[in-house]
């Protein structure tokens, strides 16, 4: 059995304490107990001896990783109270008890039966207890203890955070830090120098360097430049033991790149450049590249071209890509290899971003020559003006010059230029011109007032890039190959460049053929108040002339009429004029409109003339001058009323006409209810006069009699029945004997509808005055109206009348009258 230092049993002391009283003879004493003395009881001595306890552990240890084929012994358990008969029974529990550790219960030793793994699980903590085999009683308490796992170096560094990529700037210092590297083992860093850690380099020397202790990795060499090296991989390792021999060990890899520094100034790789540019290259074209080599990257590299001097400095201009870091050369004027053939230009490339701690590199800047031949080309004919401007009269004849463009080969050859009008709008179709000679001439008659300007385009060629073919709206198809019309010709697309146009703008001349007018309808009133040389109306002319033909206009009455008694026109000699009254008060009962005639003529050449009539209003009007009126008839004019005076004034006649119905509708509707005689109540006695809204119209009234019986008497024989009041008994129809239209008399005819009004039982008490408008041949007799009764002399007694009653009372009373005054 193996037995080590730490396995040792430390003992519990344990202090009893008694205190006994003696109760007997007089020569028995107190007893005092201390711990380690002497107790003298009747007077012997004796020695008690503190027993030492086995029973108590703090922890016992056992290796990790053990690969042996037994069980590792951890320990053992040891009561007192064990004699060695196997009396005594250990028990473990806790922590892995029964499977992990096990124990021998006779002899209390305990086993690891498996491999255990500290990184896993440090310590396991368990109970101990022995116990009477045969009374299962407990000897010992139970008693807790630990077994921890004990550390061994199996377990290697490791870089959790690699493999790692970093930068540092080039041109650095030695000794610049780059990157701090950890390594962590798993360990038990309290126990021995498995956790102890050191770092080294073990490829990347000579250029870079790490600390042992700290894992901090700095440069190793002065001026790393990354234009000779931009990468490095450097591999780091990490040995546990402190290094020692048998330590184990983990590595990671730093991949380290160097970023770049402005140290390198900008180099063209040719001092002296050529460059070919044709004289046909177009104004702001680019015309050619050039690069100066920048070693540096990023804004680094960045830099910006200039043209410092030379004889094209004026004609060229140059500008930095920044994406190609290239000089862009464009032409700012154009090129004429007849004029100038060579140019050269000093042009500099020179670093934008300077980094001064390297100006000592520099300068950060190049220079190169470049030399531009100017190369000759076929060019397009040169118009002698950039554009046209022409005149041409309107009414011209077809076929008038207009203008005449011309244009010359600028070429060495000179060769001769046809023209040509390109047809793209219909305006291009209004002209024509001279192939040979550039003369533009009219195709139609123009009208200045309908269109006043013309803008064509007109095209010049050589004569050589034309071919006699006949005229065609299409042209070749093969290919991008297109033409165009030069007159009777037709131009070749091949090289369409060399085909030059130009602007020509044609103003229409005006010619005075447009007479003045009046500017606008006038409306033109004049007042009934008015007087003589009042001004009623302004009037002005207009011309579709422009100002030279029609600026000056003259107003005049019309010569051929008599002289106008009424009104009279004035010429302002401002293009205007006016028109005055020439009498005091106009009637409009009398003449409502009068027609003035107005001959307006312009101060062109020759000059032209209209005339024109104004229409004058009679009008009635206000003092202030103000129009009430303008009809014949009588009416209310609003001028004067505010807009509420005229809302009252409608709502009144409102009012009175629905007042008025309501009265008629009630009145019809009593009419129709009920026929009471006019006398409505037999005690009143008074005169009753009943008024009648029905007033004749006069002969042209044909609604209230029926006219044809007078004139044709035999026509009215049918039975007419009274309108006033609806009879209850239709009497019987009467007949009477014909007789033809020459025999019957007008008077015979009235005596009859007397005697029918006489004998109809529903006529009033009151005489009926009826007006014909036919009464035939006089009558010999007298008039056969009782209203002459008061005014005639007659001998007739009216006595009578009293006796016929209450109602007729008035009327006798009334004759009675009458008679005395005749009498007196």
């Amino acid at each position: 059995m193996r037995i080590t230092s730490t396995c040792c049993i430390c003992p519990v002391l344990v202090c009893l304490c008694f205190v006994q009283r003696c109760y007997g003879a007089a020569h028995h004493g107190s007893i005092k107990v201390t711990r380690n003395q002497t107790k003298h009881i009747e007077g012997e001595t004796e020695v008690h001896h503190r027993p030492k306890r086995g029973w108590v552990w703090n922890q016992f240890f056992v290796l990790e990783e053990h690969m042996g084929p037994d069980p590792q012994y951890v320990g053992k358990l040891h009561s007192n109270s064990d004699k060695g008969d196997g009396s005594v029974k250990y028990i473990l529990t806790g922590e892995g008890a029964g499977t992990i550790f096990i124990i021998d219960d006779t002899t209390g030793d305990i086993h690891s039966t498996k491999s255990l793994d500290r990184e896993q699980k440090t310590h396991y903590v368990l109970h101990a207890q022995a116990i009477d085999r045969r009374t299962n009683k407990p000897l010992e308490p139970e008693s807790e203890f630990i077994i921890k796992v004990q550390d061994i170096n199996d377990n290697a560094p490791k870089f959790t955070d690699g493999p790692y990529i970093v930068t540092v700037p080039e041109m650095s210092e030695m000794g610049t830090s780059v990157l701090q590297v950890t390594a962590t083992d798993a360990d038990d860093p309290t126990y021995g120098n498995s956790a102890r850690v050191v770092y080294s380099i073990l490829q990347g020397q000579p250029y870079f360097s790490v600390d042992p202790k700290t894992g901090v990795i700095r440069t190793a060499l002065h001026n790393m430049d990354r234009e000779a090296r931009e990468h490095y991989s450097v591999v780091i390792q990490a040995k546990d033991m402190a290094g020692q021999v048998g330590g184990l060990s983990g590595s990671t890899t730093v991949n380290i790149t160097l970023t770049d520094v402005n140290d390198n100034p900008p180099r063209f790789p040719q001092k002296h450049y050529q460059l070919y540019v044709p004289e046909s290259a177009q104004v702001g074209s680019a015309v050619g590249k050039i690069k100066a080599n920048d070693a540096d990257t990023g804004s680094n590299a960045d830099m910006k071209y200039t043209i410092i001097n030379g004889d094209g400095a004026g004609v060229f201009s140059i500008s930095t890509d920044k994406e190609t870091r290239e000089g862009i050369l464009s032409l700012k004027k154009p090129l004429n290899y007849e004029k100038k053939k060579s140019y050269t230009l000093n042009i500099e490339g020179a670093n934008t971003h300077l980094d001064f701690r390297f100006s000592h590199l520099g300068p950060f800047k190049d220079v190169t020559m470049l030399k531009i031949i100017v190369g000759d080309v076929d060019e397009p004919p040169l118009f002698t003006m950039p554009s046209y401007v022409m005149e041409v009269y309107e009414n011209a004849k077809i076929g008038t010059a207009v203008g005449t463009v011309t244009a010359q080969d600028p070429d060495t050859a000179n060769s001769l230029v046809r023209y040509f009008i390109d047809h793209n709008t219909e305006e291009d179709r209004y002209f024509t011109i001279d192939a040979n000679t550039g003369t533009i001439k009219t195709a139609k008659i123009f009208d200045r007032e309908e269109t006043p300007w013309y803008n064509i385009t007109v095209a010049a060629s050589e004569i050589g890039l034309c071919k006699a073919v006949p005229e065609s709206r299409n042209g070749p198809t093969t290919g991008h190959r297109t033409s165009a019309v030069c007159g009777a010709l037709i131009y070749s697309g091949d090289n369409p460049g060399l085909v030059s146009h130009v602007p020509v703008g044609i103003r229409i001349l005006d010619v005075n053929d447009n007479p003045p007018e009046l500017a606008r309808e006038y409306d033109v009133v004049v007042c009934e108040n008015a007087k003589p040389g009042q001004v009623i109306q302004t009037i002005t002319a207009t011309d579709k002339d422009n100002s030279a033909n029609g600026a000056r206009f003259h107003f005049s009455l019309d010569e051929g009429l008599s002289l106008n008694p009424n009104f009279t026109l004035r010429d302002n000699e401002d293009n205007t004029a006016s028109i005055l009254t020439r009498r005091r008060r106009y009637s409009r009962t009398i003449q409502d409109i009068y027609y003035l005639p107005i001959l307006i003529s312009d101060g062109g050449v020759p000059p032209l003339s209209s005339s024109s009539t104004l229409t004058v209003r009679v009008c009635a009007c206000e003092r202030d001058g103000r129009v009430r009126t303008c009809h014949a008839e009588a009416f209310l004019s609003s001028a004067g009323l505010s807009t509420g005076a005229l809302i009252a004034i409608l709502l009144c006649v409102v009012i009175l006409l629905v007042f008025s119905l309501a009265i008629v509708v009630l009145f019809i509707t009593l009419r129709r209810s009920k026929k009471e005689p006019l006398i409505i109540s037999e005690e009143d006695v008074r005169e009753n006069v009943v008024t009648y809204d029905d007033e004749g119209g006069g002969e042209e009234d044909t609604e209230a009699f029926d006219i044809t019986a007078l004139r044709n008497p035999s026509a009215a024989e049918e039975l007419k029945y009274r309108r006033d009041v609806r009879p209850e008994v239709k009497p019987a129809p009467r007949h009477h004997p014909s007789s033809s239209l020459d025999s019957i008399n007008v008077q015979e005819f009235i005596k009859q509808r007397l005697a029918e009004a006489d004998l109809d039982p529903s006529v009033p008490p009151y005489d009926s005055l009826q007006t014909y408008a036919y009464e035939g041949h006089r009558s010999e007799a007298g008039s056969i109206s009782s209203l002459d009764s008061v005014t005639t002399q007659s001998d007739q007694d009216y006595n009578y009348l009293g006796d016929w009653g209450p109602e007729f009372k008035k009327l006798a009373e009334l004759y009675g009258e009458i008679e005395s005054e005749r009498t007196t």
